[in-house]
C-alpha cells in the first residue's frame, strides 16, 4: 500500500472529502518553495501535487507555465526537484507527494534510475500527461512494479470506448480534467462534473478526483460534493506569483482546504 492507498483508505473511513494542492517544484525560488510545501500539510492538505519544470508544458495554462519558467530560470532541476522531496521527508513521513509533469525530463535521466531515485527522495505517484495508454510499458508498467501509483487523466472527451483503456494500469486514483483545454482556462461546474465522475466511477473502484478551473472555496465545496476530492493548482501558484509571502499564501490553501472538506 504506498502512501496514497493509505490517504483514502483513511479518508473513506472518516466519510471525508480530499484536498489536493498542486505546486510547482522551486517556483518562486528553492526555499521558498520548499517552504511552501512544509507547510501544506498544516493547511489542510490531503495530498501533494508537486509540478516538474518542463521548458514545454503543452497542457498547462499561462499562471503554470510561468511558474515553471520561473523555477527553471531558478535552476530548479528533476535533481533538485528529488532534493525538495527529499528535505520534505526529513519532516513527513505521511503526506502523500504525486509528480506532476513531462515525459522527456525522465527519459532524459533513464527511467530505471528515475524511479529508483524517485522512490527513494519519497515520491508515492506519478501523473504524465504525455503518455497516452498506449505507451504503458514505457514508464506506467515499470512504475507500478517500482511501488510507485501511476496516475492517469481522464476528461470530458474520454468516450465509452476509450475509458476502459485509460483506466487499464491507473493506481492511487483517477483524475479528472473538469474542463477541456489547458489549466486555469474556465471554472468547473458541479452540474457538468457530476454525471462525469459517477461515468467514471461505474467502471473503477479507485477514488475520482476533480481538477482544472477549481479557485475558490465554494467552488472547491461544490466539485468536492460530486467526487471524492478537488484538486486546485492555477489559483495557489497565482497566489505565489502575486509576490504574497508564504504565510498568505498557506492561508489561502487553508480556506480551498475547509471547503473541500466541508463538502
Amino acid at each position: 500500500m504506498t502512501r496514497i492507498d493509505a490517504r483514502f483508505a483513511d479518508l473513506k473511513a472518516r466519510n471525508a472529502k480530499a484536498f489536493v494542492a498542486y505546486v510547482m517544484a522551486g517556483d518562486p525560488d528553492a526555499a521558498m518553495s520548499l517552504e511552501l510545501v512544509r507547510g501544506l500539510p498544516a493547511a489542510g492538505v490531503d495530498i501533494i501535487e508537486l509540478g516538474l519544470p518542463f521548458t514545454d508544458p503543452m497542457a498547462d495554462g499561462p499562471t503554470i507555465q510561468v511558474a515553471g519558467q520561473r523555477a527553471l530560470e531558478g535552476g530548479m532541476t528533476l535533481e533538485r526537484t528529488l532534493d525538495l522531496v527529499r528535505a520534505f521527508r526529513e519532516g513527513d513521513d505521511t503526506t502523500p507527494i504525486v509528480l506532476m509533469g513531462y515525459y522527456n525530463p525522465i527519459f532524459s535521466r533513464g527511467v530505471d534510475r528515475f524511479l529508483a531515485e524517485a522512490k527513494e527522495a519519497g515520491i508515492d505517484g506519478l501523473i504524465i500527461v504525455d503518455l497516452p495508454p498506449e505507451e504503458d510499458e514505457e514508464l506506467c508498467i515499470p512504475a507500478q512494479k517500482a511501488g510507485l501509483n501511476f496516475i492517469r487523466l481522464a476528461t470530458p472527451t474520454t468516450d465509452e470506448k476509450r475509458l476502459p483503456k485509460v483506466l487499464q494500469n491507473t493506481s492511487g486514483f483517477v483524475y479528472y480534467v473538469s474542463i477541456t483545454g489547458i489549466t486555469g482556462a474556465a471554472a468547473a461546474q458541479a452540474v457538468d462534473v457530476g454525471p462525469e465522475v459517477a461515468r467514471i466511477k461505474a467502471q473503477t473502484d479507485l477514488p475520482v478526483i476533480v481538477g482544472f478551473g477549481i479557485r475558490t472555496p465554494d467552488q472547491a465545496r461544490a466539485i468536492a460534493g460530486v467526487a471524492d476530492g478537488a484538486v486546485v493548482g492555477s489559483a495557489i501558484v497565482a497566489e505565489l506569483a502575486s509576490g504574497k509571502p508564504v504565510a498568505e499564501v498557506l492561508s489561502f490553501v487553508k480556506s480551498l482546504a475547509d471547503g473541500a472538506h466541508s463538502a
